[in-house]
């Protein structure tokens, strides 16, 4: 746990980063990918297409 504390220490937790349409972007298609990974059973190893 000394790495992560040392990390936000050295660089911030975050709070104060600024935000941009990149952003909202990059979340929007993390959170499509996220979807489609649900949707196929939350599984990494699926079994194979006939």
């Amino acid at each position: 746990m000394k790495i992560p504390q040392r990390v936000r220490d050295e660089h911030g937790d975050g709070s104060t980063a600024v935000t941009s349409d990149f952003d909202a972007e990059a979340l929007a298609g993390t959170g499509e990918k996220s979807a489609g990974f649900a949707a196929q059973g939350n599984r990494v190893h699926l079994p194979p297409a006939d």
